[in-house]
Formats: structure tokens, sequence, C-alpha cells
């Protein structure tokens, strides 16, 4: 009998909606039935006889006006297990626009159908149909709703126990998305707020919880055996990241959000649209403001290259920019995978919008192999495109592979950003972004000063063709910013990775900390400082707080609904060669200057001679071509003095 029941239960749980023609009927039959009941009781009070035909007609006028309503309002495309008050609105007044058409009837054409009650108490009838039709009408719904809870309440058992954050429209929302699609995933066990002044408040007939404390949080938990809590929003959680999020990770509850609009899933899956909270949700600041309309003028119709196109910040800023009227967009990468996915995501971006022709969007959209290291080539994409406009994001910028590899550092991001400057200068290119990074700042290793020396380069070039000195009109702008969420080989994705894998998640250093941004803030920033920009600036963006790596790690392991040191082990590695505990703050009073943004600020850095930087550069460029490792560094140094190696075979140069 139990298994009998459980299958029924399934059936009901898991079946198609009722089709709107079978409501449409079952509705229609209802107000009949209603119609006809109150005729036969006023007959029965007025004591008049009894006569078929008279019903007859009196159910047959119902049953086809009531069809003909109910398919004018539409009230049968409601699902009747979520019937909601809009709904019920509507049923309302179909039951009265119908009552009305009956009354009409009934009393025109009296004599023909053998009705021998008054004009009044005809009129009382169907006031009385009216309100006998709602209530069964709406009976029937909450039967259907009832019988639906239920079986629902009975075959999900294995299912998660949510409270949901909140006790506002979003809250309410997010409960109604949650009963409708995904009822066999969660069960709401009620609301649950940090900051409600209403005791005892009810939503949707479940209890909202006011959590004053994390005993009560924990006994709220306890009594409704509770296993998740879901988010309506991104920053409801970041709101609450240091009360109820860290109740949860102390009690190991899940902790679950409803994704902004711009993650929801493109296949529409109902299943991927609620999201396990990722650390990067609780890192992220108060939304940066950026000047669109600014933007927007300043790549109107222009020629725009991405150099490190199909990279984490590359591929990122060619969504940015393409999504402005430009008119032509080259995205540059030496990767061919990469840049062949960047590629088919912004054709199926494309072919989504409203208009979509394949030969614009040919004319638009230019997917280019090449590698910055190899001069000639660049020199072939800047003569066949001729862009205004340049993004340059192509870079090594693995702190320990460079550090072994230094020659390749050069070649890459010091002759790489020299030959995409040069060719700027040559084919009048008006502005040219290079992003670069807070290693750069009093660097310890060797991509940090391959990134310093490729400011200096493109800083000093700028400055000489202010002064005349280099025959030109492009002006040089150099973004930093440190250690972006999520981009490729970036911390975070390496630590999912060890907890998905069962750990030990490892760490270099107990007190190892890193600034962070997301790429979006990071890519809005370049194109508001690509802007701002005169010429030979280097930007510096305000990074929020330093992070703690080791409890970026605890934190990761507990939303993952692990217990640090106890589930997944997390292990201190060592510093690598060239790493160093503490990133340089990039923003403060001594070494910046404040712009008219609040989170862009202009770095103070030494000047240097073209001249002198030409044939320092030559030779650095020699000794790369050589392998030359040791020698290579010893030039990076003579350029940079305050290039300090750390934990490096290169610190003996230091002596």
């Amino acid at each position: 009998m139990k298994n009998i029941y459980k299958k029924i239960s399934s059936r009901v749980i898991n079946s198609p909606y009722i089709s709107r023609w079978s409501v449409l009927m079952i509705d229609s039959f209802i107000a009949t039935f209603a119609t006809l009941s109150v005729y036969l009781v006023l007959g029965f009070f007025v004591k008049s006889e009894p006569v078929f035909s008279r019903y007859a007609y009196i159910a047959l006028f119902s049953l086809v006006t009531s069809i003909g309503t109910f398919f004018l309002f539409g009230t049968y495309r409601g699902i009747m297990r979520h019937t909601t008050m809009q709904e019920v609105m509507r049923i309302s007044v179909a039951v009265v626009f119908k009552s009305v058409i009956l009354l009409v009837i009934y009393v025109l054409l009296k004599n023909q159908i053998g009705i021998t009650f008054s004009n009044v108490n005809i009129f009382f009838s169907q006031m009385a149909d009216i309100v006998c039709s709602l209530t069964l009408l709406i009976a029937f719904r909450m039967f259907i709703i009832y019988i639906y809870e239920l079986f629902l309440a009975s075959n999900n058992k294995t299912s998660k126990r949510v409270l949901i954050y909140g006790d506002g429209a979003k809250s309410v929302a997010l409960s109604a998305f949650l009963s409708r699609n995904l009822h066999a995933e969660y069960r709401i066990m009620g609301f649950i707020t940090m900051q409600s002044r209403i005791t005892k408040l009810k939503l949707q007939g479940l209890s909202v919880y006011t959590i004053d404390s994390f005993d009560y949080f924990v006994d709220v938990i306890e009594k409704k055996n509770v296993n998740t809590v879901v988010f309506p929003t991104q920053s409801d959680a970041l709101e609450e990241k240091e009360r109820l999020i860290e109740y949860c990770m102390k009690k190991h509850i899940k902790v679950m959000v409803m994704p902004q609009l711009n993650e929801m899933p493109k296949d529409g899956n109902m299943h991927n649209m609620i999201r396990e909270i990722k650390i990067e949700d609780l890192l992220g600041r108060d939304e940066i403001t950026i000047n669109m309309e600014e933007i927007s003028s300043f790549l109107s119709g222009k020629r725009v290259i991405v150099t490190g196109g199909a990279g984490s910040i590359g591929s990122e800023l060619s969504r940015l920019i393409s999504s402005f009227p430009i008119e032509q967009i080259i995205v540059l990468d030496s990767a061919e995978t990469p840049l062949h996915n960047i590629q088919l995501e912004l054709t199926d971006r494309e072919k989504g919008k409203e208009g979509f022709s394949s030969e614009e969007f040919n004319k638009k959209f230019n997917f280019v192999i090449a590698d910055v290291r190899d001069v000639a080539r660049i020199e072939r994409v800047f003569d066949t495109y001729k862009p205004q406009i340049v993004f340059h994001a192509a870079a090594y910028k693995h702190v320990p592979l460079m550090e072994a590899n230094p020659c390749e550092a050069i070649n890459a991001n010091v002759v790489g950003s020299r030959n995409v400057a040069d060719m700027a200068v040559k084919y009048g290119v008006e502005k040219m972004v290079m992003v670069s990074t807070d290693k750069a700042v009093n660097p310890t290793n060797v991509m940090g000063c391959s990134k310093r020396l490729a400011e200096i380069y493109v800083q000093t070039l700028s400055r000489a063709i202010i002064s005349g000195e280099i025959v030109g009109k492009t002006k040089f702008i150099t973004t930093r910013f440190g250690n972006v969420l999520g981009s490729n080989g970036s911390v975070i994705p390496r630590f999912r990775e060890q907890i998905i894998n069962g750990g030990p998640v490892t760490v270099t250093h107990k007190d190892i900390i890193r600034f962070f941004m997301t790429i979006p803030e990071a890519c809005r920033l370049v194109l508001e400082a690509a802007t701002m920009g005169e010429g030979y600036e280097i930007f510096v963006f305000d990074m929020g707080r330093p992070v703690k790596i080791a409890d970026l790690a605890r934190n990761m392991i507990s939303l993952a609904g692990f217990e640090p040191d106890k589930d997944i082990k997390i292990v201190y590695t060592g510093l690598r060669p060239g790493e160093k505990l503490y990133e340089e703050l990039l923003n403060s009073k001594e070494n910046t200057i404040p712009t008219g943004h609040k989170k862009i600020s202009v770095a103070k850095v030494r000047e240097y001679s073209y001249k002198a930087i030409v044939e320092e550069f030559d030779i650095l460029r020699g000794l790369a071509k050589t392998m030359d490792k040791m020698g290579t560094v010893k030039q990076m140094k003579a350029i940079v003095p305050e290039f300090k190696s750390q934990n490096s075979v290169y610190q003996q140069l230091d002596k």
C-alpha cells in the first residue's frame, strides 16, 4: 500500500499540468452547477413547480455563457496548483460578467424559457450565483493545491529543506519559483531574516524567523531540520557575509543564491537556476559605477584591437567593447583553442540578437591568431586593420614560471609590448591602453619587473611624443590592478578543484595576503581609465581590503559543506620563488594622485629618458635572445633598481 501511494504521489508531482481546455470545461461545469443549484433552491423557496425544460434551459445558457466568458478572460490559462491572487481576480471578473449576461438573458427570455420568478428574484439569484460560483471555483483550486502539497510533502523527504533569506518581494518570488519549478528538490521550511522588527510574521503560510543570535539560529535549524539557506540575490548574501553566512559555515549549512540575470543559464535548465554561493560572491564590493555614455562616445565608430583577447581579462574586454557601437573589433591571441572559444561565444551572442546578419558580423568581428613577439606579424595586422584604439592584455603572468624562464618573460612582456607600442605609433593609433599588475610596484620577481619594464617603455615613448622627440600622435595609458578573481590559473579555481578532489588545499604561507578584484570590475575600470587618460599616465585601481589566503581557503572549504582541517586539510607548502607575503598597496596617498573617479588614481613613478631606455632595452633584448638568464635578470635590475628578488636564485645579484 505504501509503495502504491508513493507511485501515485510521484506521478501527481511530476505529471504535466492539466491541459488548458480541461480547465476551461471543469470551470464551466462548476459555474453551471452553481447557477443551477441557486435556481433550484430559489424554486423551492418560492414554491414554484419544478419543470425539467426550465432548468435545462437555465443550465444550457449558463454552460454556454460560462465557456464564453472564461475563454474571453483567459481564466483557463492559469496553473491550478499555483493559483495566485491575480488569477483569483481574473476569475472573479469573469464570473461577474457571466452573471450579468445571464441576468439579461433570463429577464428578456423568461417567458420563452418558462421562468416564473419575478425580476427581483432573478436579480438576487444572480447575486447568489456570483457568490456560489466563486466559492466553488476557489474551493476547487484550494483542494488541488492541498492534494498537491500533501503528495509533495510525503514525496520529497530527501530534498533540500531550505530557509529563504528575507521577508520582501524578492524572497516571496524566490519561494514561488522554487515551489513551481524545483519542488522535488527543495522543500521550503520558512523564511529567515536578521533585521525584521515584526515578530511572529508569516509569509505564504510559513513562519519568518528573526535571528538575533547564533544560538537561536542553531535552534531554528535543528527544529526544522534545515540543511540549506537560499539568498534571493548576491547583494543580500554580501550583506550577510559576516553574520548569517558565518553562522551557516559554523553549522555546515549549505548556502545557495539565485544568480544575477547575466549569469542565468543559456539552456534554460531550471535546475541550474539556483547555484551554490561562491567565494567570489563574498569578496565583492559595492558595484563600481562608470560613465557608460563617455565610454560609448570614446569607442563609437572606432576600430579596436584587443591583444591577448582570449585570456581572462582580454576576453572580458572583448565582450564589453563589442557591446558598444564600434566599427570593428580585432580579437588577437596566439592560443588557438581559447581564441576559438571566444569566437563561438561572441557568435552565439550576436546570433541571439534581432536582425542578425552573418555579413555584418564578419565585418565587425575579426579573430586573428598572432604572437606579439613576432614584430613582422604584428605590423601586418596593424597594416591590414588600421586600428584606432589598442587594448594590450597579452602577457605571461604566472610568477613561478617566469622566475624560472626570465628570457621568455622579457620576450613576451617587454619585447611584445614594445612591438605593439611601436606599431601603434607607426600606424597612427589614437590611444593604446596597456594592462599591468600590482606586482610591478617594487617588484620582487621576474614577472612583476617585466611588467614594470613594459610600463616604463610605453610611458617614456608617450612622453617622447608629447615633447616632440618622436613623431606620432598615440597616447599611452597604463592600468594597474591586483589579482583577478576566477582568472585562468588563479588561486580560487585551484582551491575549488582541490576541494572537489577531497583535498588537501595547498597554501604557500599562513600569513600571505592578496588584493582581489572581479574580472568585470577590472575591465570596467580599464575602459573608464581609457577615456580619462591624456597620455603617459599609469592608473591604479582601488582594490579594497586585502584578503588572507589561509582564511580564503577555510571559507571555501566551509562553503562547500566541509570542516577545515578535519574533513579537508590545509597544507602550507612554503613561498614559491619570487613570491612575497604582502602585495604593495596601490593607492596610498604617498604614491598616487587622485582623479575624478574615486576608484582610480594616478601613480607617481620615476621618469626615464627615451633615448637611454631604447639603448638599455636593446641590450636586454639581446641578452634574452641568447637565453642568458642571469645576465637578463642583472640587466632588469640595472633598469629597475627597486627590483629586489625574494626567495629566488637571483637574490645573489642584489648583493
